[in-house]
């Protein structure tokens, strides 16, 4: 199995959070990036269209974008079926936040591009949106452990890097201590690894 991924993208150390929950074996290609664009060569493209990371090779089967990623592997790798449940509406669920993971929560990861790697965009419309992600997360989690279902799913995964680290990003976390408590719980699962810029992550008794 091959991933193609940065140890910095929040992306990336999605499907790597995963794998590691899954105790699953992998070789790493680091994709560098410079002034907000992935240096890949020509050939990158018939893997991934987009260029963009993450990308996943296994057994003849290339993969690209942590949403499929996550799908994938829950599906074949985790014998549980915990990670991505079978039953339609628990499945559902999850999706739902999956979805969230695609829209508002792509505000925190906008917010962090542009701040910390010179990526082009509105910088006041990402944090809006990102602020609404967590207090969407703040609401669910006010009496629930995890977004969906009893435990952890891939749901969780997808929306908790870019969350993970938004308090470096100008992100108020000090009223939204259900979203603290679930970082912790995560932070406490067997397999857990964290992402670079994940070391001081707040916990539920400490805020910066």
């Amino acid at each position: 199995m091959l991933l193609y991924q940065r140890p910095t993208s929040g992306h990336s150390y999605k499907a790597r959070l995963l794998l590691s929950f899954l105790g699953i074996d992998y070789e790493s290609v680091v994709i560098t990036a410079k002034d907000g664009r992935n240096q890949v060569e020509d050939r990158y493209y018939d893997l991934n269209p987009r260029g963009q990371i993450p990308t996943l090779e296994d057994d003849g089967v290339v993969l690209w974008g942590s949403t499929a990623i996550l799908v994938y592997l829950a599906r074949r790798y985790d014998p549980s079926k915990s990670w991505l449940p079978e039953e339609p509406a628990q499945q559902a669920a999850v999706m739902q936040w999956m979805e969230l993971a695609q829209n508002e929560v792509n505000g925190l990861f906008l917010s962090r591009a542009i701040q910390r790697f010179n990526y082009a965009g509105d910088l006041v419309a990402a944090q809006k949106a990102g602020n609404k992600a967590l207090d969407i997360l703040e609401r669910r989690l006010s009496g629930n452990d995890w977004l969906a279902g009893r435990g952890p799913t891939i749901g969780d995964i997808a929306c908790f890097p870019y969350a993970a680290v938004a308090h470096d990003n100008g992100f108020d976390l000090a009223a939204r201590p259900a979203v603290r408590a679930w970082f912790s719980r995560i932070h406490r699962l067997p397999g857990f690894v964290p992402m670079p810029g994940m070391q001081e992550l707040p916990s539920e008794g400490s805020v910066p």
